[in-house]
């Protein structure tokens, strides 16, 4: 039989300092957790959910476009660990939307592409302008507004970019 005996006083500090480790240790925990956490809305209020093809639809509806129902493309993306210059400049345009991909290198998002059947200037016509949009735990974080056209144009959902303002 083994036995230890202990001071009240010192198994009281003991207690004390073990469970002040286990709070900061919660404490932490929550804290990444909060800023690790995906946001339901960017600053402008818009939804930022695309979870299913109605929050999808929504999603391009806030900006205004109407999107043909079903998407041309659907595809697995994995964003770089390292950006270079073309996904940096693809970023910028993230940051314009409030958006950032940074925190999201090295992950598995999917990429759902729709045509634009009402972009000013190609009303009704398929398969030229394309709306795209990167979705992560059922959370629009990027995407873009693009033509296909050759020497074509990329900008933000709002059609609002530094160069187009």
């Amino acid at each position: 039989m083994f036995v230890v005996s202990v001071k009240s006083d010192k198994a009281i500090k003991i207690a004390v300092c073990f469970l002040l480790v286990c709070a900061l240790s919660i404490g932490g925990i929550i804290y990444v957790a909060k800023e690790n956490a995906l946001p339901a809305s960017n600053m402008g209020g818009i939804s930022m959910r695309a979870e299913t093809h109605e929050e999808r639809m929504t999603f391009f509806s806030q900006f205004g476009w109407e999107v043909d129902e079903n998407p041309v493309q659907v595809k697995e993306v994995i964003i770089p660990e390292e950006f270079d210059e073309t996904y940096e400049m693809y970023n910028d345009i993230q940051r314009q939307q409030n958006l950032d991909l940074e925190k999201f290198k090295g992950a598995r998002v999917k990429m759902w592409s729709y045509d634009i059947l009402n972009y000013p200037g190609y009303e009704n016509t398929e398969g030229i302008i394309r709306g795209n949009i990167l979705v992560y735990e059922g959370t629009v974080i990027g995407g873009d507004i693009c033509s296909n056209e050759l020497g074509g144009f990329m900008h933000t959902f709002s059609g609002i970019t530094e160069d187009n303002p």
